[in-house]
């Protein structure tokens, strides 16, 4: 009976090609809007580590007071100073953590004609690897005890061994960053979480994939400034190691905390260091922490771009406005076919077939009109770089799960809105259509 039903409806479009035009058209260009505006909150809202974001946490601690905290809501700085960074990493108390900044380093390519180029490069520690769970095409990460010997080692990212050495085996080679050779030990696999959790600040979120870190201790001694944020309460001239002495924050610091247990614990041990601050005169307010995962952070941070849910708000209430006319287009289509419906009603056909038989029919349109929606979405992300950030605009891509998501709201928009044009068709007097015939 349903395939009897689809046929009557690829009929029915057939019969009157401007009304069936009109309401595939609004219907394909109100899930296009929708759908287009979607992926982009869609990437953005994204979680960039699905497996471990309640795992990640970044703890904040108040080294500036109120004086500067106010302006905040009290909020701690987003970043830690090197004192408190360092002081953490000698304790050790989550399971895995570590401290990472980005560095502006110039990669020299072993061919001599090339010019310098720069690459999103992180200064970081052994455990990153582990905790983020960065895959390796050839080696691995570095370990502990290279963190420890300040080892002049690194890990570079697919794209730029592709670049350097073709896409061969690099480990075991050298790369040659600011003059300083180091030895690779790993090749990642294609590693770009979106949102760029680990560093909010320097990118806002979205930036390009990460292709080289080096030991965090190794760029303390090469005294390689951070390309990111640096925020004094004071002045922090006099050299690196006053820097390295003073309270200013640049640091982006992660643990991995793997239960509940141990997150209360890891919070009672950052009050407490706080506290500890507080007595030995370092600090002089009231402890102020916070801890938060992935997500919180995220959240917290407000990554996701203000206009990408305005623009999905915008483009919904266009598809409403879409299927409002669709609801007026389908009643006067049913409405005509009143004499058929009447006919119908007097050999025998029962109302909940005539319901059956035009919301078919209504979702052969919502079928033709997702069809064009898929297509009109696809024009749409060619141009969604005139609206939003181009880190942000590339993030949002065609697929399958979003073809397969334009179909059915096309599908399921399109029935709804039938209803009531459906109610009104069942509603038809089989006497009186006979009669007036």
């Amino acid at each position: 009976m349903f395939a009897y039903y689809l046929r009557l409806g690829l009929h029915s479009l057939r019969r009157n090609p401007l009304l069936t035009s009109l309401m595939v058209v609004a219907i394909g260009f109100g899930v296009a809007a929708s759908m287009t505006t979607y992926a982009v909150l869609r990437a953005t809202s994204n979680n960039p580590i699905p497996q471990k974001s309640s795992q990640l946490f970044t703890p904040q601690i108040d080294n500036a007071g109120p004086s500067v905290t106010g302006d905040d809501n009290g909020e701690p700085p987003d970043l830690m100073s090197y004192i408190d960074a360092m002081a953490l990493m000698q304790a050790h108390r989550a399971k895995r953590q570590t401290a990472m900044y980005p560095i502006g380093v110039s990669i020299i390519p072993p061919d001599a004609s090339r010019l310098p180029f720069q690459e999103t490069s992180y200064a970081t520690y052994a455990d990153t690897f582990s905790m983020f769970d960065i895959p390796f095409l050839y080696g691995a990460g570095w370990s502990a005890q290279e963190d420890q010997a300040r080892a002049a080692v690194a890990v570079i990212g697919r794209a730029l061994n592709d670049k350097l050495f073709q896409g061969a085996n690099s480990v075991g080679r050298d790369i040659v960053l600011d003059n300083h050779s180091y030895r690779i030990v790993g090749v990642m696999n294609n590693w770009n979480p979106q949102p760029m959790f680990y560093d909010v600040r320097t990118a806002g979120g979205f930036g390009d994939p990460t292709q080289v870190f080096i030991p965090f201790t190794h760029a303390v001694d090469l005294e390689i400034p951070t390309i990111g944020a640096n925020m004094c309460a004071t002045s922090s001239n006099g050299g690196w190691n006053t820097w390295l002495r003073s309270d200013c924050v640049w640091i982006n610091y992660w643990v991995e905390l793997p239960d509940n247990a141990s997150v209360a614990a890891y919070h009672d041990y950052l009050y407490s260091y706080a506290a500890q601050q507080q007595h030995a005169g370092r600090f002089q307010w009231a402890p102020n922490i916070r801890l938060r995962n992935v997500m919180q952070w995220l959240d917290y941070k407000q990554v996701v771009p203000p206009e990408s849910k305005i623009s999905l708000l915008v483009s919904l209430g266009f598809l409403l406005i879409c299927l409002v006319n669709t609801v007026g287009l389908l009643l006067a289509k049913f409405m005509r076919r009143a004499p058929e419906i009447g006919v119908r009603r007097a050999l025998g056909a029962s109302r909940n077939a005539i319901y059956v038989q035009f919301l078919i029919e209504a979702g052969t349109v919502g079928l033709a009109g997702g069809l064009l929606g898929v297509v009109m979405t696809g024009v749409g992300m060619l141009g969604i770089s005139l609206v939003f950030e181009p880190q942000i605009a590339r993030l949002a891509t065609v697929d399958t799960s979003l073809v397969g998501l334009t179909l059915c709201v096309a599908v399921l928009a399109t029935v709804m809105a039938a209803f009531y044009p459906t109610w009104r068709a069942a509603q038809v007097q089989p006497a009186w259509q006979l009669k007036s015939s």
